[in-house]
């Protein structure tokens, strides 16, 4: 995350918004200024645009609305592409990323990252955390487990 802080790029903006929501790209590069609700914290992503076809509710943390304060509010697009009228790439981030490392990492596994970290070092019910995500539980939910730890905390008790 210091190197995104450091990066001033549109890019890298989106790429640090993705992480703090645990969106996915298409999410977050279609993202309105229509949807987002500063006042409440809440980012409303329309049902069209979600994968599983149902509107998603995203609580916006405190670095999440420090950062779309500091964005430009011009046109429709929270993170506007160089076309005018439409959002950032979605190859914009990948790019960003493979500046920054070289190891394979893609913007999408940060979502798995997240899945993981909540899993071993929380207490929220896999429930929640799929529903954060917005997972299709029975066609997306399993593959995200990638962490070596995959039973869930009530399990363990």
């Amino acid at each position: 995350m210091a190197q995104l802080r450091q990066n001033d790029s549109t890019s890298a903006k989106a790429l640090t918004f993705t992480i703090l929501t645990a969106a996915r790209t298409g999410e977050v590069t279609g993202a309105r200024w229509a949807e987002i609700d500063l006042k409440q914290k809440i980012w409303t992503i329309p049902a069209e645009r979600m994968k599983a076809g149902r509107e998603h509710r995203v609580p916006l943390s405190e670095a999440a609305v420090a950062l779309l304060r500091s964005l430009p509010h011009e046109g429709n697009y929270l993170f506007p592409g160089p076309r005018s009228g439409k959002g950032l790439s979605n190859m914009a981030m990948l790019q960003l990323l493979r500046g920054i490392r070289d190891d394979g990492a893609t913007v999408h596994g940060f979502r798995s990252s997240f899945r993981d970290w909540a899993a071993d070092r929380t207490d929220v019910p896999r429930e929640v955390v799929e529903a954060c995500l917005a997972l299709m539980r029975s066609v997306t939910a399993p593959s995200w487990l990638t962490s070596a730890r995959t039973s869930s905390r009530s399990d363990a008790r």
